[in-house]
C-alpha cells in the first residue's frame, strides 16, 4: 500500500504538468488558427508579431513547469545580452530537454516568441506541435544525402523577407549524444578521423550543412551566433562513467538538480563564410564544448576549494603563512587531480596522493590539538575523499 502510494505520488510529478501542457495545446491552436485566418488580409509582419506573442504566452507556461515547478538551478557561465537580437543558437545535443534550455535562455532576453527550430524531418508528424512548429517558422530537415538544401534556403529567405525576428535553434550534431549508443559514437569518431578532425569524446562530430546554409542565407539579417554548451548535473555515475542526460519526463520528475550552461556570443563577422574554413571553425567550437561537457569532477573541485579556503582563513585569522602555503599546495594538487579525473575517470593518482597525505597531516594535528576546526574537519573530508577514490578503483 505504502509503496503504491509512493509510486503514484512520484508519477504525478510528471503527469500533472504534462496534462496541463497537452490539455491547453488545442485551445492555444484554436486561438492561433482563428488569428491565422483573420490575418490573411493583413501584412505578414503583423501576423508574425501576434503569432510570436501567442507562442511566447504558451511557452512561458511550459517554462514555468520546467524551471519553476521542478526547482532546477540554472547556472550560466557568460553574459547573455539584455537586448533582443537576430541570432542562430548553436548547442550540443543530449536529450529532448535541450529544446527547453534554448527557451530558458531566450526568455531571459524577452525573445521567447522569436524562437524557431531546425528539426529532424520525422518530428513533423508530432501531433499538434509538429504542424504548428513549421507555421511558426521552424524548418524540418533530412540528414545526410536526403538533405534538401533548396527547401531550407527557401524557408529562411521567406522569413527574412517577412521581417520576422529570428532566434534559430540548431543542433549541429544532427542527433543526440547518448553514451549507451556506442555505435553512433563510434561512427561519429570514425567520420572525424576520416576528415582529419580532432576526435570528440563527450559530443558527436558536428555536421556543417544546415548551420552553414542558415548562416550564409541570413548573414545580412543576423547579429550574432550564440554558442551554447549544456551539461546536466547527475549524468555521472559512481564509476565516473557518463549516463544518458534526462528526458523531458525525468526532468519534470525533478531528477536533474542543476544545469550548467556555457554561453558565448560570437559576432557574425568573426565566422568564416567559406565552407572549408567554416567546417574547421565549427569543429573547433565543438572541441571547446567537448571539454566543458566532459564528466567534470565537481566533488574533487569542491574539495580543492575547501582546502584553499581553509588555508586562507588560517592566514587571515592568525597570520599563519604556513597555513596559506599548505592551502595553496594541497588545494592546487587537488584541483589538478580533479582535472585529471575529469579527463580520465580512472586517473586518480594525484587526487589520492593529495587527499591521503592531507588526511595524515591534519589527522596528526587534530590528535595533538583536539580542535575540530580546522584540523578535525579537514581530516574527515580528506578521509571521505580517499574512500571515494578507492571506491572508484574497486568499481
Amino acid at each position: 500500500m505504502l509503496l503504491s502510494f509512493v509510486v503514484h505520488t512520484y508519477s504525478l510529478r510528471y503527469w500533472f504538468p504534462a496534462t496541463v501542457m497537452l490539455g491547453t495545446a488545442p485551445v492555444y491552436l484554436l486561438f492561433w488558427g482563428a488569428w491565422r485566418i483573420l490575418s490573411t488580409l493583413l501584412p505578414v509582419r503583423l501576423y508574425h508579431t501576434l503569432d510570436d506573442r501567442l507562442y511566447c504566452i504558451y511557452q512561458s507556461m511550459v517554462l514555468f513547469f520546467f524551471e519553476n515547478y521542478t526547482g532546477v538551478e540554472i547556472i550560466i557561465y557568460g553574459d547573455i545580452p539584455k537586448k533582443k537580437e537576430n541570432v542562430i543558437y548553436m548547442s550540443n545535443h543530449q536529450c529532448t530537454a535541450d529544446w527547453i534550455i534554448a527557451d530558458m535562455l531566450a526568455i531571459r532576453q524577452s525573445a521567447l516568441g522569436h524562437v524557431r527550430y531546425v528539426l529532424k524531418d520525422g518530428l513533423k508528424w508530432l501531433p499538434l506541435y509538429g504542424w504548428y512548429f513549421s507555421q511558426h517558422g521552424g524548418i524540418y530537415v533530412k540528414r545526410s544525402a536526403k538533405f534538401n538544401q533548396e527547401a531550407m534556403m527557401k524557408k529562411l529567405v521567406s522569413q527574412n523577407q517577412s521581417g520576422a525576428p529570428m532566434y534559430l535553434v540548431i543542433f549541429p550534431e544532427g542527433t543526440r549524444y547518448n553514451p549507451e549508443l556506442k555505435n553512433v559514437i563510434t561512427d561519429s569518431q570514425a567520420f572525424a578521423t576520416k576528415e582529419g578532425l580532432a576526435v570528440l569524446r563527450h559530443t558527436l562530430t558536428p555536421r556543417m550543412k544546415a548551420s552553414h546554409i542558415a548562416l550564409e542565407t541570413m548573414r545580412g539579417h543576423l547579429d550574432a551566433v550564440y554558442d551554447v554548451t549544456v551539461a546536466y548535473e547527475g549524468t555521472l555515475g559512481a564509476d565516473r562513467q557518463r549516463k544518458p542526460a534526462p528526458s523531458m519526463p525525468e526532468f519534470l520528475c525533478k531528477e536533474c538538480p542543476r544545469v550548467h550552461i556555457h554561453f558565448e556570443r560570437v559576432h557574425v563577422k568573426e565566422i568564416p563564410p567559406e565552407p572549408h574554413f567554416f567546417r574547421r571553425w565549427l569543429h573547433e567550437r565543438f572541441e571547446i564544448k567537448d571539454r566543458f561537457a566532459m564528466a567534470i569532477d565537481w566533488v574533487g573541485y569542491g574539495y580543492a576549494a575547501a582546502i584553499l579556503l581553509g588555508g586562507y582563513m588560517g592566514y587571515k585569522r592568525k597570520g599563519s603563512v604556513m597555513s596559506l602555503m599548505a592551502g595553496l599546495v594541497f588545494g592546487g594538487l587537488s584541483a589538478f587531480g580533479a582535472y585529471n579525473i575529469s579527463n580520465k575517470p580512472t586517473d586518480i593518482k594525484v587526487s589520492l596522493f593529495a587527499s591521503g597525505l592531507l588526511a595524515v597531516v591534519m589527522g596528526t594535528r587534530y590528535k595533538k590539538s583536539g580542535k575540530l576546526l580546522p584540523a578535525g574537519i579537514m581530516t574527515i573530508l580528506s578521509l571521505l575523499m580517499v574512500f571515494r577514490l578507492l571506491l572508484v578503483m574497486v568499481v
